[in-house]
């Protein structure tokens, strides 16, 4: 039975252990897939942790004893998360909203560009690099938010994380998402306190105007990264879809080419 419902928007106080929110993604992904339950975005705050995605390299977890470590199951390598990071994971129908998960990844990384933008935040896309990143004055680029999400059955599931004001020095266990040469930053780092309360606002906005709280196809339009050779796909990663979302010949599985996605 089809669950119509518009999308369940939810925000949890406090700090939600990881794995109870494992198990409640997991149960609510079943849910959705039988029409049992509406899609869920859900917001909140994990304590101190660091997670393990699919592609994670053993080597690149830097402090293995400072904080506990969890087998994500998504896409992606090692990251962190902890208080002052506002996570979102996103448990949508991908086949209500167009069976496309490259463009599914694309618009995750376009809420948080546009909602960055709306505190005055030019972040961006970087070519071959997962997350979304700001450029600081002495040409210093730093990720504000990381992105791992997986797919099953066309529902998706995990999310996003953007910096708000956690403790960067957090980050130093782990080499996040396996980039070394770069450092990752705050909205505060940035000079921007701002609240949790004020980002969820806007987060909601936005998702609105990217995804539609009532599910519809997404549509927005790519446009390649800066720093992106000439030659590049309609979206970007190697794998172009067909109308089925059977990739042809010109390219990759995207869980090969682009791995915060997961299958």
């Amino acid at each position: 039975m089809e669950n119509d419902a518009a999308l369940e928007w939810r925000i949890s106080d406090g700090l939600i252990d990881y794995p109870s929110a494992l198990e409640e993604m997991e149960e609510r992904v079943r849910e959705i897939r039988a029409g049992e339950a509406p899609e869920l975005v859900w917001l909140l705050e994990h304590p101190p942790l660091y997670t393990a995605g699919t592609s994670a390299d053993i080597s690149d977890l830097v402090d293995p004893d400072r904080f506990p470590v969890y087998d994500a199951g998504r896409g992606g390598q090692y990251t962190y998360h902890g208080p002052g990071q506002r996570v979102g994971y996103f448990l949508l129908d991908l086949k209500k909203r167009g069976r496309d998960v490259r463009q599914f990844v694309f618009s995750l990384e376009e809420v948080i560009v546009r909602a960055l933008a709306a505190f005055g935040v030019t972040a961006e896309r970087r070519h071959g690099r997962v997350g979304v990143w700001v450029t600081r004055e002495d040409g210093r680029e730093e990720k504000v938010a990381a992105i791992g999400v997986r797919v099953r059955q066309w529902v998706t599931y995990h999310g996003i994380s953007i910096n708000v004001e956690p403790d960067l020095g957090h980050f130093e266990g782990i080499v996040p998402c396996g980039i070394a040469e770069h450092g990752v930053t705050s909205m505060a780092d940035l000079g921007l306190p701002i609240t949790m309360d004020d980002l969820d606002v806007v987060l909601k906005t936005v998702f609105d105007e990217v995804f539609g709280l009532v599910p519809r196809k997404m549509d927005v339009e790519y446009e390649a990264p800066k720093d992106a050779p000439e030659k590049t796909s309609a979206l970007p990663y190697e794998a172009m879809p067909t109308e089925d979302n059977i990739t042809e010949e010109q390219g990759e599985p995207i869980e090969s080419t682009h791995p915060v996605f997961q299958i």
